[in-house]
């Protein structure tokens, strides 16, 4: 055998190791997830809420409790987060929400969320349905449409 042909079926087989390697990762990684969804289901509760303010922000900046920062991984500090100052009831609250939502939050108008712990992970409008947000057309889309 060539020496091509060795080093070519070593990095076969270091390929298809990582390939399980992986796929027992992501089957563990899975169970995980579905385990903390199912307890972010069981502690949650439907509030009345007014959107004060929403950003993206660090989660060292974000204003909300040590013990949450404290908590976190610390390759996630300083990654950024959504954040959601809101009142409810007589208290202003800092949340973080979920990012599959955080476009449909209207700022300034009161909405009845879905909250587990501080972590919105649902959002309804209080009067009506909220508005979905449009995203802008690219150039090219644009240039399609005039002509």
């Amino acid at each position: 055998m060539s020496t091509l042909t060795i080093v070519l079926l070593v990095i076969l087989v270091v390929l298809i190791i990582a390939c399980i390697v992986l796929y027992f990762l992501g089957k563990r990684a899975e169970k995980r997830q579905a385990e903390q969804q199912e307890k972010l289901d069981a502690a949650a509760q439907t509030v009345s809420m007014l959107i004060i303010d929403k950003k993206k922000m660090k989660l060292k900046e974000s204003g909300l409790p040590s013990i949450v920062i404290e908590n976190t991984p610390k390759y996630l500090r300083r990654s950024k987060v959504p954040i959601v100052k809101a009142k409810i009831g007589p208290k202003i609250m800092t949340l973080m929400c979920d990012s599959n939502i955080y476009n449909v939050i209207p700022v300034k108008k009161e909405v009845k969320a879905t909250v587990s712990g501080i972590y919105i992970t649902a959002v309804k409008g209080l009067r009506g349905p909220l508005e979905t947000p449009t995203k802008k057309k690219g150039f090219l889309a644009r240039l399609r449409n005039r002509a």
